[in-house]
């Protein structure tokens, strides 16, 4: 599966635009990561807790967004864009979205 944050793919055309797909993922905050986050917050530097927590929630959503183009029949995902929002302390919802597309080779 392709994946752009563009409105093309280098040496692909679009032969369908099939619409809009999305991927999203609820996660909240753990007590174990809060305690390293909190102690690193006081040294400074990387909270690296919650880096990987939200580079995982991004993998997910992006996995999820492209299942859902694939059971439509895409080959591609066009325009895609990422949108966080708080849903309760200390828990966010990231979300994926794009548009599915059929690409093919250009001759």
């Amino acid at each position: 599966m392709l994946i752009a944050s563009g409105e093309h793919i280098h040496g692909k055309k679009i032969i369908k635009t099939i619409g809009l797909v999305r991927g999203n993922t609820v996660r909240a905050r753990h007590i174990g990561r809060d305690i390293g986050a909190a102690f690193r917050t006081m040294i400074g530097g990387e909270v690296v807790e919650y880096t990987k927590l939200i580079a995982e929630s991004r993998e997910q959503a992006l996995d999820r967004m492209t299942v859902e183009a694939k059971s439509f029949g895409a080959n591609a995902i066009i325009m895609v864009r990422f949108s966080t929002s708080s849903i309760m302390a200390g828990a966010a919802e990231l979300l994926a979205y794009g548009t599915a597309v059929v690409v093919e080779d250009i001759d």
